[in-house]
């Protein structure tokens, strides 16, 4: 019997992103799952600290340095032997984005993948296809980063359909909903923005293929399902949440008229999510009812899984000899 155990690295995956800089640590091995071990994060949310040319500001970069630095911290404790270093559309989009890429490099020693949008919606959706199996058929997979919005759509584990565009909640939020609130008028003018951003997506997905499968990943798809959605207990496996569109559609209007502020009084809102909840909702509902989705249900893996899946198909089963 081979244990798959024996062949263990531990893995860290330092994911910078535009909302959150996060490290998950996980004792990762080939055909194992990857259980995470520890794990920490720092909100930033860059979009705050964008300039009119969207290039960060000194105020960001050291907000960004900072997290990078506690996500180390927690690597030197639990001695990883292996770094997986990525960033995602805020610092991909920059133009001062390799100056700060640069400064990350030099603070972890290593090199920074800067991930494509497609490079996010395939790992993603490995990850997805991973945890559901190939039972799921044609699987669909929505995932609501801060900066952008990463749809991708396969019958395989490499997706055929992988697309991005920049309809992340923070970046909706900033540009289209800054107070946070929102009266029902206003409310349809950011609908109407957001469609307009979502359009060169819908306009290459393909219609005539309707996924088995909708799977929203992401916080924002969490917060939102623990918001309106429900929770369906499976025996012998794990619970997992379904939201509708319907109770998405309810929820919106609501979210809008309550302060920020007061928002963590409600289900599954977390203190970091409260500003950009409803330019959230708002992404998630449009490109559901432009994609005909009825309901999601929300999947636990997303991008650092799929980043870890990946690392472990090219190089970690070489330790097994094949």
């Amino acid at each position: 019997m081979v244990n798959l155990r024996s062949h263990t690295t531990r893995l860290g995956v330092l994911d910078i992103g535009s909302n959150t800089i996060h490290m998950l640590i996980v004792d990762a091995a080939p055909g194992a799952r990857p259980d995470p071990e520890a794990s920490t994060k720092s909100t930033v949310r860059l979009m705050k600290y964008l300039k009119d040319d969207g290039s960060i500001k000194k105020a960001g970069v050291e907000a960004i340095l900072a997290a990078v630095d506690q996500c180390m911290k927690l690597a030197e404790e639990y001695e990883i032997t292996q770094l997986l270093a990525m960033a995602t559309s805020a610092l991909r989009e920059a133009p001062n984005g390799n100056k700060v890429i640069h400064k990350i490099e030099e603070r972890i020693g290593q090199g920074v993948t800067v991930l494509s949008g497609t490079d996010e919606a395939r790992l993603t959706f490995l990850a997805a296809r991973r945890w559901y199996g190939w039972d799921a058929g044609r699987l669909l997979v929505l995932d609501i980063g801060g900066g952008s919005l990463e749809v991708a759509m396969g019958s395989d584990e490499e997706p055929t359909v992988a697309l991005s565009v920049p309809a992340g909640a923070g970046r909706v939020t900033t540009e289209f909903l800054p107070s946070g609130t929102a009266t029902p008028e206003e409310l349809e003018e950011v609908r109407k923005n957001v469609r307009k951003v979502l359009e060169p997506m819908v306009k290459v997905f393909p219609q005539s293929k309707h996924p088995n499968h909708a799977v929203g990943t992401s916080k924002t798809f969490r917060s939102l399902a623990r918001l309106c959605g429900a929770v369906i207990r499976q025996p012998g496996r794990e619970d997992t949440w379904i939201m509708t569109r319907e109770q998405l559609e309810d929820w919106i209007p609501r979210l809008a008229a309550i302060a920020p502020e007061q928002r963590v009084a409600l289900p599954g809102i977390t203190p970091e999510r409260t500003m950009q909840i409803v330019g959230g909702g708002v992404v998630a509902d449009e490109i559901m009812k432009a994609l005909n989705i009825q309901e999601v249900e929300i999947c636990p893996w997303a991008l650092r899984e799929g980043a870890i899946l990946r690392w472990l198909d090219q190089f970690g089963r070489t330790r097994l000899g094949f």
